[in-house]
Protein backbone atom coordinates (compact mmCIF):
# COMPACT_ATOMS: atom_id res chain seq x y z
CA UNK A 1 0.00 0.00 0.00
CA UNK A 2 2.92 2.40 1.10
CA UNK A 3 4.65 1.60 -1.98
CA UNK A 4 1.36 2.60 -4.07
CA UNK A 5 0.67 5.54 -2.50
CA UNK A 6 4.78 6.50 -2.88
CA UNK A 7 4.65 5.69 -6.79
CA UNK A 8 4.93 8.89 -7.47
CA UNK A 9 7.99 10.00 -6.00
CA UNK A 10 11.14 9.04 -7.84
CA UNK A 11 9.93 10.37 -10.71
CA UNK A 12 9.25 14.02 -8.99
CA UNK A 13 12.77 13.68 -7.39
CA UNK A 14 14.25 13.66 -11.16
CA UNK A 15 11.98 16.49 -12.15
CA UNK A 16 13.42 18.54 -9.21
CA UNK A 17 17.01 17.52 -9.67
CA UNK A 18 16.30 18.88 -13.65
CA UNK A 19 14.67 21.95 -12.18
CA UNK A 20 17.84 22.55 -9.37
CA UNK A 21 20.17 22.68 -12.43
CA UNK A 22 18.23 25.35 -14.08
CA UNK A 23 17.74 27.12 -10.71
CA UNK A 24 21.31 26.98 -8.98
CA UNK A 25 22.72 29.16 -11.39
CA UNK A 26 21.22 32.23 -9.56
CA UNK A 27 21.70 33.90 -12.66
CA UNK A 28 19.96 34.52 -16.26
CA UNK A 29 19.48 30.66 -17.39
CA UNK A 30 18.19 29.49 -20.91
CA UNK A 31 17.26 25.88 -20.79
CA UNK A 32 17.26 24.29 -24.18
CA UNK A 33 14.56 23.09 -25.15
CA UNK A 34 12.03 25.48 -23.42
CA UNK A 35 9.80 27.94 -23.51
CA UNK A 36 12.20 30.44 -24.77
CA UNK A 37 14.29 28.56 -27.72
CA UNK A 38 12.49 25.14 -28.84
CA UNK A 39 14.02 21.89 -29.83
CA UNK A 40 14.71 22.89 -33.40
CA UNK A 41 17.11 25.59 -32.70
CA UNK A 42 18.85 23.16 -30.24
CA UNK A 43 21.87 22.19 -32.43
CA UNK A 44 22.01 25.95 -33.90
CA UNK A 45 22.93 26.89 -30.27
CA UNK A 46 24.88 24.38 -29.49
CA UNK A 47 27.13 24.68 -32.77
CA UNK A 48 27.54 28.02 -32.36
CA UNK A 49 31.02 29.76 -31.85
CA UNK A 50 29.82 31.27 -29.07
CA UNK A 51 27.93 28.92 -26.80
CA UNK A 52 32.21 27.50 -25.90
CA UNK A 53 32.44 28.93 -21.97
CA UNK A 54 32.99 25.57 -20.27
CA UNK A 55 32.61 26.81 -16.25
CA UNK A 56 34.19 30.68 -15.90
CA UNK A 57 30.93 32.80 -15.01
CA UNK A 58 28.39 30.14 -13.81
CA UNK A 59 27.56 29.01 -10.41
CA UNK A 60 26.40 25.92 -11.77
CA UNK A 61 29.76 24.97 -12.64
CA UNK A 62 30.54 24.94 -8.76
CA UNK A 63 28.47 21.79 -8.22
CA UNK A 64 29.51 20.27 -11.22
CA UNK A 65 33.21 20.79 -9.74
CA UNK A 66 32.09 19.79 -6.59
CA UNK A 67 31.09 15.88 -8.10
CA UNK A 68 33.99 15.51 -10.61
CA UNK A 69 36.52 16.72 -7.76
CA UNK A 70 39.49 16.27 -7.70
CA UNK A 71 41.09 18.54 -10.42
CA UNK A 72 38.01 19.50 -12.20
CA UNK A 73 39.88 22.67 -13.58
CA UNK A 74 41.77 20.22 -15.57
CA UNK A 75 39.09 18.58 -16.60
CA UNK A 76 38.35 18.38 -20.66
CA UNK A 77 34.96 19.25 -20.47
CA UNK A 78 35.58 22.05 -18.24
CA UNK A 79 38.71 23.31 -19.40
CA UNK A 80 38.07 27.24 -21.08
CA UNK A 81 39.27 27.55 -24.51
CA UNK A 82 42.58 27.94 -25.42
CA UNK A 83 46.39 26.40 -26.04
CA UNK A 84 46.19 24.87 -22.56
CA UNK A 85 42.51 22.82 -23.85
CA UNK A 86 43.97 22.25 -27.70
CA UNK A 87 46.50 20.58 -25.82
CA UNK A 88 44.60 18.15 -23.71
CA UNK A 89 42.39 17.36 -26.27
CA UNK A 90 45.60 16.25 -28.38
CA UNK A 91 46.36 13.91 -25.81
CA UNK A 92 43.31 12.79 -25.55
CA UNK A 93 42.88 11.29 -29.11
CA UNK A 94 46.38 10.24 -29.40
CA UNK A 95 45.67 7.72 -26.08
CA UNK A 96 42.38 6.67 -27.90
CA UNK A 97 43.20 6.44 -31.73
CA UNK A 98 43.43 2.53 -32.37
CA UNK A 99 41.99 0.67 -35.41
CA UNK A 100 38.70 -0.58 -35.57
CA UNK A 101 40.38 -4.29 -35.24
CA UNK A 102 42.46 -3.03 -32.71
CA UNK A 103 39.97 -2.17 -30.75
CA UNK A 104 37.56 -4.82 -30.78
CA UNK A 105 40.19 -6.97 -30.07
CA UNK A 106 41.17 -5.29 -26.95
CA UNK A 107 37.33 -5.46 -25.83
CA UNK A 108 37.11 -8.82 -26.17
CA UNK A 109 39.92 -9.67 -24.49
CA UNK A 110 39.00 -7.73 -21.73
CA UNK A 111 35.43 -8.66 -21.85
CA UNK A 112 36.35 -12.41 -21.45
CA UNK A 113 38.48 -11.90 -18.76
CA UNK A 114 36.22 -9.44 -16.81
CA UNK A 115 32.62 -11.79 -17.67
CA UNK A 116 34.67 -15.23 -16.67
CA UNK A 117 34.12 -13.95 -13.01
CA UNK A 118 30.83 -13.25 -12.82
CA UNK A 119 28.27 -15.44 -11.72
CA UNK A 120 24.86 -16.39 -12.98
CA UNK A 121 21.94 -14.93 -10.57
CA UNK A 122 20.55 -11.46 -9.75
CA UNK A 123 23.41 -8.84 -10.38
CA UNK A 124 23.29 -4.99 -10.99
CA UNK A 125 24.53 -4.71 -14.33
CA UNK A 126 26.16 -1.09 -14.15
CA UNK A 127 28.24 -2.79 -11.31
CA UNK A 128 29.39 -5.77 -13.47
CA UNK A 129 30.08 -3.47 -16.76
CA UNK A 130 32.34 -1.01 -14.82
CA UNK A 131 35.22 -3.32 -14.21
CA UNK A 132 35.40 -4.01 -18.25
CA UNK A 133 35.61 -0.09 -18.64
CA UNK A 134 38.01 0.40 -15.64
CA UNK A 135 40.16 -2.37 -17.56
CA UNK A 136 40.03 -1.50 -20.77
CA UNK A 137 40.99 2.15 -20.19
CA UNK A 138 43.56 1.66 -17.86
CA UNK A 139 45.18 -0.30 -20.77
CA UNK A 140 44.49 2.49 -23.60
CA UNK A 141 46.26 4.89 -20.97
CA UNK A 142 49.11 2.09 -20.02
CA UNK A 143 49.38 0.12 -22.82
CA UNK A 144 49.63 -3.05 -20.48
CA UNK A 145 47.19 -5.26 -18.99
CA UNK A 146 45.43 -3.81 -15.99
CA UNK A 147 46.28 -4.80 -12.42
CA UNK A 148 44.08 -6.05 -9.70
CA UNK A 149 44.60 -3.27 -7.32
CA UNK A 150 44.44 -0.46 -10.30
CA UNK A 151 40.96 -1.99 -11.40
CA UNK A 152 40.08 -1.97 -7.34
CA UNK A 153 41.03 2.01 -7.35
CA UNK A 154 39.01 3.08 -10.58
CA UNK A 155 36.12 1.17 -9.72
CA UNK A 156 35.54 2.55 -6.22
CA UNK A 157 36.39 5.93 -7.56
CA UNK A 158 33.64 5.46 -10.68
CA UNK A 159 31.20 3.88 -8.77
CA UNK A 160 31.48 7.46 -6.23
CA UNK A 161 31.31 9.58 -8.67
CA UNK A 162 28.57 8.23 -10.35
CA UNK A 163 26.43 7.67 -7.15
CA UNK A 164 27.18 11.14 -6.52
CA UNK A 165 26.07 12.36 -9.03
CA UNK A 166 22.87 10.25 -9.03
CA UNK A 167 22.76 11.51 -5.10
CA UNK A 168 21.96 8.59 -3.46
CA UNK A 169 25.07 8.99 -1.20
CA UNK A 170 27.77 11.75 -0.75
CA UNK A 171 30.63 11.97 -2.34
CA UNK A 172 33.75 9.95 -0.65
CA UNK A 173 37.14 12.29 -1.09
CA UNK A 174 39.58 9.62 0.57
CA UNK A 175 38.47 6.97 -2.14
CA UNK A 176 38.64 9.45 -5.03
CA UNK A 177 42.23 10.47 -3.44
CA UNK A 178 43.48 7.10 -3.28
CA UNK A 179 43.69 6.58 -7.35
CA UNK A 180 45.09 10.17 -7.31
CA UNK A 181 47.66 8.81 -5.32
CA UNK A 182 47.90 5.81 -7.58
CA UNK A 183 48.02 7.76 -10.83
CA UNK A 184 50.95 10.22 -9.53
CA UNK A 185 53.15 7.74 -8.84
CA UNK A 186 52.44 5.83 -12.27
CA UNK A 187 53.02 9.30 -14.72
CA UNK A 188 56.37 8.19 -15.71
CA UNK A 189 54.81 4.66 -16.92
CA UNK A 190 52.33 6.55 -19.51
CA UNK A 191 53.61 5.81 -22.99
CA UNK A 192 52.25 8.68 -23.93
CA UNK A 193 53.24 12.09 -24.35
CA UNK A 194 51.34 13.99 -21.55
CA UNK A 195 50.14 17.35 -21.73
CA UNK A 196 53.36 19.54 -20.90
CA UNK A 197 51.01 22.45 -19.67
CA UNK A 198 50.07 20.93 -16.95
CA UNK A 199 52.06 20.15 -13.58
CA UNK A 200 52.28 16.53 -12.27
CA UNK A 201 49.62 16.22 -9.99
CA UNK A 202 47.43 17.66 -12.99
CA UNK A 203 48.30 15.37 -15.33
CA UNK A 204 46.60 12.50 -12.69
CA UNK A 205 43.87 15.04 -12.47
CA UNK A 206 43.63 14.88 -16.05
CA UNK A 207 43.76 11.22 -16.18
CA UNK A 208 41.61 10.45 -13.44
CA UNK A 209 38.49 12.62 -14.88
CA UNK A 210 38.51 11.99 -18.01
CA UNK A 211 39.24 8.46 -18.49
CA UNK A 212 38.84 6.76 -15.05
CA UNK A 213 36.00 8.82 -14.29
CA UNK A 214 33.72 10.39 -17.47
CA UNK A 215 34.92 6.99 -19.83
CA UNK A 216 34.35 4.24 -17.27
CA UNK A 217 31.00 6.04 -15.84
CA UNK A 218 29.19 7.03 -18.59
CA UNK A 219 30.67 3.29 -21.20
CA UNK A 220 29.07 1.81 -17.70
CA UNK A 221 25.75 3.09 -17.84
CA UNK A 222 25.45 3.15 -21.46
CA UNK A 223 25.72 -0.50 -20.95
CA UNK A 224 23.97 -1.06 -18.14
CA UNK A 225 21.21 0.79 -20.67
CA UNK A 226 21.96 -1.44 -23.61
CA UNK A 227 21.58 -4.31 -21.68
CA UNK A 228 18.37 -3.84 -20.12
CA UNK A 229 16.95 -3.01 -22.93
CA UNK A 230 18.15 -6.58 -24.01
CA UNK A 231 16.73 -8.21 -20.65
CA UNK A 232 13.44 -6.68 -20.79
CA UNK A 233 12.53 -7.69 -24.66
CA UNK A 234 12.93 -11.53 -24.90
CA UNK A 235 11.80 -11.57 -28.67
CA UNK A 236 14.83 -9.61 -29.25
CA UNK A 237 17.16 -12.28 -27.50
CA UNK A 238 15.75 -14.67 -29.31
CA UNK A 239 16.06 -13.03 -32.46
CA UNK A 240 20.10 -12.67 -31.64
CA UNK A 241 20.43 -16.16 -30.97
CA UNK A 242 18.93 -17.61 -34.16
CA UNK A 243 20.06 -14.60 -36.62
CA UNK A 244 23.77 -15.20 -35.19
CA UNK A 245 24.72 -13.56 -38.89
CA UNK A 246 22.43 -10.97 -38.36
CA UNK A 247 23.46 -9.94 -34.60
CA UNK A 248 26.05 -7.42 -35.33
CA UNK A 249 23.46 -5.01 -37.01
CA UNK A 250 20.47 -5.79 -34.33
CA UNK A 251 23.04 -4.89 -31.53
CA UNK A 252 24.11 -1.39 -33.21
CA UNK A 253 20.47 -0.41 -33.67
CA UNK A 254 19.15 -1.36 -30.14
CA UNK A 255 22.64 1.03 -29.86
CA UNK A 256 21.39 4.06 -30.97
CA UNK A 257 18.30 3.47 -29.69
CA UNK A 258 18.67 3.02 -25.85
CA UNK A 259 21.07 6.26 -26.64
CA UNK A 260 18.26 7.98 -28.19
CA UNK A 261 16.04 7.34 -25.37
CA UNK A 262 17.96 6.69 -22.38
CA UNK A 263 20.78 9.90 -23.22
CA UNK A 264 23.76 9.52 -20.37
CA UNK A 265 23.79 13.37 -19.92
CA UNK A 266 20.88 15.09 -18.27
CA UNK A 267 21.72 18.87 -18.51
CA UNK A 268 25.07 20.39 -20.00
CA UNK A 269 25.82 23.40 -19.25
CA UNK A 270 27.84 26.31 -21.71
CA UNK A 271 28.54 30.21 -21.17
CA UNK A 272 28.30 32.36 -23.94
CA UNK A 273 30.70 34.24 -24.70
CA UNK A 274 29.05 36.97 -26.90
CA UNK A 275 25.65 37.39 -28.23
CA UNK A 276 23.92 34.70 -30.28
CA UNK A 277 21.32 35.92 -32.45
CA UNK A 278 18.39 33.61 -33.46
CA UNK A 279 15.19 34.48 -36.05
CA UNK A 280 13.46 35.81 -32.94
CA UNK A 281 15.49 35.99 -29.65
CA UNK A 282 19.38 37.44 -28.88
CA UNK A 283 20.95 35.26 -26.76
CA UNK A 284 23.05 38.08 -24.19
CA UNK A 285 26.62 37.35 -23.77
CA UNK A 286 27.13 35.71 -20.02
CA UNK A 287 23.74 33.67 -20.45
CA UNK A 288 24.08 30.05 -19.12
CA UNK A 289 22.84 27.55 -21.66
CA UNK A 290 21.53 24.39 -20.30
CA UNK A 291 20.90 22.19 -23.04
CA UNK A 292 18.54 19.38 -21.96
CA UNK A 293 19.28 16.12 -23.91
CA UNK A 294 16.19 14.36 -22.60
CA UNK A 295 14.01 17.16 -22.87
CA UNK A 296 15.90 17.32 -27.25
CA UNK A 297 15.44 13.42 -27.60
CA UNK A 298 11.63 13.45 -26.25
CA UNK A 299 10.84 17.05 -28.83
CA UNK A 300 12.71 15.89 -32.00
CA UNK A 301 12.54 13.29 -34.83
CA UNK A 302 13.84 10.03 -34.16
CA UNK A 303 16.89 10.28 -36.29
CA UNK A 304 17.60 13.28 -35.30
CA UNK A 305 19.79 12.73 -31.97
CA UNK A 306 23.10 13.60 -30.49
CA UNK A 307 24.30 11.14 -28.18
CA UNK A 308 27.68 12.85 -28.36
CA UNK A 309 26.98 16.02 -28.79
CA UNK A 310 27.96 18.29 -31.81
CA UNK A 311 31.26 18.45 -33.89
CA UNK A 312 31.16 22.06 -33.35
CA UNK A 313 31.58 22.20 -29.63
CA UNK A 314 33.89 20.24 -28.29
CA UNK A 315 31.86 16.17 -29.40
CA UNK A 316 32.90 13.23 -27.49
CA UNK A 317 36.09 12.22 -27.95
CA UNK A 318 35.32 8.42 -27.93
CA UNK A 319 32.40 8.85 -30.15
CA UNK A 320 34.49 6.61 -32.94
CA UNK A 321 35.31 3.47 -29.85
CA UNK A 322 32.31 3.69 -27.92
CA UNK A 323 29.49 1.86 -30.13
CA UNK A 324 31.65 -0.96 -31.82
CA UNK A 325 33.37 -2.02 -27.71
CA UNK A 326 29.62 -1.52 -26.94
CA UNK A 327 28.67 -4.31 -29.50
CA UNK A 328 31.95 -6.44 -28.99
CA UNK A 329 31.03 -5.81 -25.09
CA UNK A 330 27.25 -7.53 -25.70
CA UNK A 331 28.21 -9.79 -27.54
CA UNK A 332 30.55 -11.42 -24.89
CA UNK A 333 27.56 -10.96 -22.32
CA UNK A 334 24.94 -12.76 -24.23
CA UNK A 335 27.53 -15.53 -25.73
CA UNK A 336 27.63 -16.23 -21.75
CA UNK A 337 24.33 -15.69 -20.34
CA UNK A 338 20.37 -15.16 -20.73
CA UNK A 339 18.94 -11.68 -19.34
CA UNK A 340 15.90 -10.65 -17.86
CA UNK A 341 14.05 -8.12 -16.03
CA UNK A 342 11.34 -7.04 -13.63
CA UNK A 343 12.73 -3.78 -12.29
CA UNK A 344 12.15 0.14 -13.14
CA UNK A 345 14.69 1.24 -16.42
CA UNK A 346 15.09 4.77 -16.18
CA UNK A 347 17.27 7.46 -18.15
CA UNK A 348 19.17 8.32 -14.76
CA UNK A 349 19.47 4.21 -13.61
CA UNK A 350 19.31 5.19 -10.06
CA UNK A 351 19.08 1.45 -9.29
CA UNK A 352 22.03 0.22 -11.69
CA UNK A 353 20.44 -2.04 -13.65
CA UNK A 354 18.89 -4.81 -11.71
CA UNK A 355 18.82 -8.25 -13.59
CA UNK A 356 18.84 -11.90 -13.62
CA UNK A 357 21.43 -13.72 -15.44
CA UNK A 358 21.14 -17.21 -16.22
CA UNK A 359 23.27 -19.78 -18.38
CA UNK A 360 23.07 -19.36 -21.81
CA UNK A 361 20.70 -22.22 -22.63
CA UNK A 362 18.74 -22.76 -19.17
CA UNK A 363 15.73 -21.42 -18.41
CA UNK A 364 15.11 -18.48 -16.24
CA UNK A 365 13.72 -18.66 -13.00
CA UNK A 366 10.26 -17.06 -12.05
CA UNK A 367 10.62 -16.41 -8.16
CA UNK A 368 14.03 -14.22 -8.95
CA UNK A 369 12.25 -12.31 -11.22
CA UNK A 370 9.09 -11.78 -9.03
CA UNK A 371 11.20 -10.84 -5.95
CA UNK A 372 13.21 -8.61 -8.32
CA UNK A 373 10.68 -6.71 -9.39
CA UNK A 374 9.02 -5.97 -5.64
CA UNK A 375 12.42 -5.35 -3.95
CA UNK A 376 13.33 -2.46 -7.20
CA UNK A 377 10.26 -0.90 -6.35
CA UNK A 378 10.94 -0.38 -2.15
CA UNK A 379 13.83 0.63 -3.10
CA UNK A 380 12.73 3.39 -5.55
CA UNK A 381 10.89 4.77 -2.72
CA UNK A 382 13.77 5.21 0.03
CA UNK A 383 16.72 6.13 -2.60
CA UNK A 384 14.03 8.95 -3.17
CA UNK A 385 13.98 10.11 -0.07
CA UNK A 386 17.92 9.19 0.06
CA UNK A 387 17.91 11.64 -3.45
CA UNK A 388 16.05 14.67 -1.42
CA UNK A 389 18.66 14.52 1.56
CA UNK A 390 21.99 13.90 -0.03
CA UNK A 391 21.13 16.14 -3.06
CA UNK A 392 20.18 18.85 -1.33
CA UNK A 393 23.15 18.30 1.41
CA UNK A 394 25.52 18.43 -1.81
CA UNK A 395 23.84 21.30 -3.56
CA UNK A 396 24.20 23.74 -0.53
CA UNK A 397 27.92 21.98 0.26
CA UNK A 398 29.21 23.20 -3.11
CA UNK A 399 27.73 26.08 -3.00
CA UNK A 400 29.82 27.03 0.51
CA UNK A 401 33.04 25.30 -1.13
CA UNK A 402 32.46 27.72 -4.61
CA UNK A 403 35.49 25.33 -6.40
CA UNK A 404 35.17 26.78 -9.86
CA UNK A 405 34.39 30.60 -8.52
CA UNK A 406 36.69 30.60 -6.33
CA UNK A 407 39.42 29.54 -9.02
CA UNK A 408 38.65 31.77 -11.57
CA UNK A 409 38.47 34.66 -8.59
CA UNK A 410 42.02 33.38 -8.03
CA UNK A 411 43.36 34.97 -11.60
CA UNK A 412 43.32 31.45 -12.77
CA UNK A 413 42.67 30.37 -16.22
Amino acid sequence: MIGKVLAWLPERVVALRMRIFALVNGQDVVTIPGPQVGAADFRRVYADPAANGRSRGAALSDLFWYWLSPGPQVHQEHLEAGPRYDEVAKCTRHILVKSKKESEELTRRVARHVLAGVRPGLVRLRDEMMPIWAELYYELVFDEPCPPRARELIVAHADDVASALKCVRPRNMRRRARLTKYLRQRLADVPHPLPQSLTPEEQAYYLQGTFFTTAVVQMSEAMAHLLMIIAQDESLQQRLAEHPEDADNVIDSVIDDGLRAYPLFGIAHRISTADIELDHLTIPAGTVLCFSYPGFAEQSAKEDFIPFGVAQNRACPARGLAPPTMRVVTQEVLRRFSLASTAAHTRSIPNRGPALLTPRGARPRRAPLVWLGVRDRWEDVWRSFAQLVFGTYMVLDARRLALCSTYFAGGNR
